[in-house]
């Protein structure tokens, strides 16, 4: 195949000044085989096999992240639930955690995911025990991050668990007060939660997956804004939708082409891309931005909402387009401490609780 100058230099452009990259690779890892009826047993097998398996993780995507010019940022690992392996163990449950927190240091990953509890229709007399130890998990680690998922569609919302966890963000947040509350950012409460979501701090290995697997997370909100700056004003909506769709197909080609290489590699099978956009606080990597470009004055403004919407629909069309593995959230991630635009539009009260929660029934 051959590519033209335009086609070159458009590469270029998007690692280089629009902020394209992996944003993660993550090892999608099963721990059932380790659980045991003693709980610093289970710690020694998971250990065992987390740095076994991931030991030339971080190495090997870094080498092919060098070789094909675009930046991976971040090597990761996400784990069977927690809450599963301790079912029947007897020990603290915080020992699995640390032992799998220490394995994760060995082997160089940014974080691991998976101390996590499942309790969308109700707790078993472990998950409850459970729970209550996840605070003192994620304050006595550094790199372990944790979720409770507390309602599905389906099942509807668990309000005995969505009280429950206001208490534990709290707690972790307060065992942490002199690390800027680190511990409850290292933890996410979801509904529906998916089982290949490659993105942190909410990732855990699902028991519907394989033994191990590699997901990719793709990230562009900068490539995109990029493009609609420059399209034309008046240019109608679906039209403004194509553009975003084959913007989408191109970053999730990207992320295929990382994938397999890393799957064939390591011996490991690939898994899916989760094509989010998912900003940063550097100045261009913003969702926000996006939706200001789009002709909003700002980020919050009547309208937002359905502008939301359609550049998530157009993304995940986009990606679909471009590969059959797309999977995890693939949507727009909308975090205001983690998106420059988001923060100004708060600071400038355009942009309220009411309306982030209005955007995420569309991300």
């Amino acid at each position: 195949m051959e590519y033209t100058k335009s086609e070159i230099l458009e590469t270029v452009r998007m690692t280089e000044m629009e902020h394209l990259d992996i944003r993660t690779i993550t090892l999608g890892l099963s721990l059932r085989d380790c659980a045991t009826e003693s709980m610093s047993s289970t710690a020694e097998r998971a250990r065992e096999k987390i740095e076994r398996t991931a030991a030339s993780l971080v190495k090997t995507v870094d080498d092919i992240g060098n070789e094909i010019g675009i930046r991976i940022a971040n090597k990761r690992i996400a784990v069977t639930p927690v809450s599963i392996l301790t079912e029947g163990a007897s020990g603290n449950p915080v020992d699995l955690g640390r032992a799998i927190d220490d394995a994760a240091r060995i082997v160089g990953v940014d974080f691991v995911g998976g101390y996590s509890a499942l309790v969308h229709k109700g707790f078993t007399r472990n998950e409850s025990e459970f729970l209550d130890s996840i605070p003192e998990a994620l304050a006595s680690t550094e790199r372990l991050c944790g979720s409770v998922n507390a309602a599905t569609t389906r099942a509807g919302i668990n309000m005995d668990a969505v009280a429950r966890v206001g208490g534990l963000i709290k707690e972790a947040a307060e065992r942490t007060r002199d690390r800027s509350g680190i511990a409850c950012a290292k933890f996410v409460c979801f509904a529906n939660a998916v089982e290949d979501n490659p993105f942190m701090a909410g990732a855990f290995h699902g028991v519907g997956e394989p033994e191990a697997v590699l997901n990719v997370g793709v990230s562009g909100p900068g490539v995109v804004n990029h493009a609609v700056q420059h399209v034309d004003p008046d240019l109608p909506l679906h039209d403004l939708a194509e553009v975003i769709k084959k913007l989408s197909f191109k970053l999730a080609r990207a992320g295929e082409l990382v994938g397999r290489e890393a799957s064939r590699r390591l011996g490991i099978p690939f898994g899916i891309i989760d094509l989010s956009l998912a900003p940063t606080p550097v100045p261009g990597d913003s969702v926000a931005n996006i939706l200001e470009a789009m002709g909003f004055e700002r980020a919050g403004a009547h309208g937002t909402t359905a502008a939301l919407a359609l550049l998530t629909d157009a993304v995940k069309k986009g990606g679909a387009m471009a590969s059959n593995s797309v999977g995890g959230m693939s949507g727009a991630f909308i975090p205001v401490s983690e998106d420059a635009g988001m923060i100004e539009a708060v600071r400038a009260g355009a942009l309220s609780i009411d309306k982030l929660e209005a955007w995420t029934s569309v991300c």
